[in-house]
């Protein structure tokens, strides 16, 4: 299980991504509208001026289960590990083991 400490930092990063979001779109759009460099300068200033955290890029897909950072499958939204212990246990519908 990963510290709480962890989860809630990315859900807070996950609040400011989706407050900010229209904001980032609708300035990257005018950069790529805008002729002037003078212009798309000032635009640039506006979008690095709003909150590091706000960047899609920062943000981590985490498991829904443990918060595990790592290995994770965006079909599930789980770790590899728990995907496991679950497909095991029959609790996914559709997933099989594999057998070899």
């Amino acid at each position: 299980m990963a510290k709480k400490s962890l989860i809630q930092r990315e859900k807070k990063r996950q609040k400011l991504e989706q407050k900010y979001h229209l904001i980032r779109r609708s300035s990257k759009k005018e950069i790529s509208k805008v002729p002037s460099l003078s212009d798309k300068w000032e635009i640039h200033g506006k979008l690095q001026s709003s909150p590091r955290n706000s960047a899609p890029t920062r943000l981590r897909r985490r498991c829904f289960s443990t918060g595990r950072p790592r290995a994770n499958y965006r079909d599930f939204g789980l770790s590899g590990h728990i995907l496991r212990e679950m497909v095991h246990a029959c609790l996914l519908p559709g997933a099989t083991r594999s057998s070899w």
